[in-house]
């Protein structure tokens, strides 16, 4: 039996995306398949958003930016936006799926100093797996929109 999908959309597909990619691949193991897009990719995931997470020990620097086409016709079973303009602009997909939105600050907007948008890159990446690993125990118990 196939395992199934959750895609996790952004506008970029650059850093909230895979943030939540990676926190949520590594919360559920092989449970689930966990894939993340964008509805207009930046062709790079942020090299803030893989420092920061490798800081919590979830490597994500293997991961690329990929365009949410790829995915309309995947079975993806759960759909989550993290992004207001994701949300606005994410097609139907075919088929039963749930569709949830979660929507983040986008870190890689952060002005100031070195550490003041590396300081955003955390608070944020800190928001994701909060809200993200209430997911996960919610999805393990067969509750998935039990945080939502």
């Amino acid at each position: 039996m196939d395992k199934p999908l959750i895609l996790i959309l952004c506008t970029g597909n650059s850093c909230r995306s895979h943030m939540a990619h990676g926190v949520l691949e590594n919360a559920l193991g092989d449970i689930a398949q966990i894939r993340s897009a964008g509805t207009r990719p930046a062709g790079y995931v942020h090299p803030k958003a893989i420092e920061v997470m490798r800081e919590v020990g979830i490597d994500i620097s293997d991961h690329q930016s990929r365009n949410l086409s790829e995915y309309l016709h995947s079975g993806a079973r759960t759909v989550i936006t993290v992004c207001g303009g994701a949300n606005e602009d994410c097609p139907v997909f075919p088929g039963k799926v749930r569709r949830l939105h979660i929507g983040f600050d986008d870190p890689a907007k952060a002005a100031g100093s070195e550490d003041e948008v590396l300081g955003e890159f955390r608070r944020v990446r800190d928001e994701i797996r909060t809200v993200f690993g209430a997911f996960a125990d919610g999805y393990r118990q067969g509750r998935e929109d039990a945080c939502i």
